[in-house]
């Protein structure tokens, strides 16, 4: 008997809502980017943005076998206990849905995958803080120039280490895009993360990926892997990982 065929993963992939942008088509853009990245690596991605209303999101929520929290705006800083203090542009419904998304991967205990925001995001919502101003490191905007670059070394043994850089046991060094002035330090790293990657800047050395310690696939990068035009080919492994991490254990025979 042939064996059943294998649904793809269903992939929830939070995004910002293009009718609320200044540039409509390029925030569509955007968001397309994270889906055909997944899409590329065999999941079945649903975008998610602010306008979904309630029944829609418990819906994706109920039905997704992962989540993808994407890049975007500031987080409201009220979210880690801090004042307004360089951050900008926030949207805190988006931080409500991101966090509502958060909280229903927790409870199921399926694999998140950060990006960029997504990266501060999960930092935040799991108990950390963020340098709300950096600079040197934003760059230009997506799509208005070359993108600014910067290396970041793999934290030795790291799971994301292994992904980027299986023949290499010292982790190596990969180069970066760059396109976020906020990120994490050592001291503001939450609870039950650990650094997998780790950049210079003049405000410290940023911690500039995260994995969990324990548990589900929980991985996150500052940088945008899915600007293939500015990323290294080792980051396809990373989609590839976590679309394989989204579709559960394999099932004894």
């Amino acid at each position: 008997m042939a064996p059943a065929p294998v649904s793809p993963p269903r992939i929830v992939v939070t995004v910002a809502d293009p009718a609320r942008h200044p540039d409509p088509g390029l925030a569509a853009r955007r968001n397309a980017g994270y889906v055909e990245a997944l899409g590329q690596h065999g999941a079945a991605t649903l975008a998610l943005s602010t306008a979904a209303g309630t029944a829609e999101r418990a819906a994706a929520f109920a039905a997704m076998d992962g989540l993808l929290l994407s890049g975007g705006t500031d987080i409201d800083p009220a979210r880690y206990g801090a004042t307004v203090a360089g951050a900008s542009g926030m949207d805190r419904e988006r931080d409500a849905l991101e966090a509502e998304a958060w909280a229903a991967a927790e409870a199921r205990g399926l694999p998140v995958l950060g990006i960029c925001r997504g990266l501060q995001a999960m930092n935040v919502f799991a108990g950390g803080t963020l340098v709300q101003d950096l600079g040197g490191h934003a760059g230009p905007a997506w799509g208005s120039g070359p993108a600014l670059t910067h290396p970041m070394r793999l934290v030795p043994g790291s799971r994301l280490a292994r992904i980027l850089s299986p023949t290499n046991l010292a982790g190596g060094v990969v180069t970066v895009n760059s396109y976020h002035h906020q990120g994490v330090v050592a001291a503001g790293l939450a609870p039950g993360f650990t650094a997998a990657g780790l950049s210079p800047s003049p405000a410290g050395e940023l911690v500039e990926a995260i994995e969990s310690t324990s548990g589900p696939f929980r991985v996150a990068v500052q940088c945008h892997p899915e600007r293939r035009e500015s990323t290294p080919a080792a980051f396809e492994r990373l989609f590839a990982f976590f679309v394989d991490a989204c579709r559960g254990p394999v099932a004894p025979r």
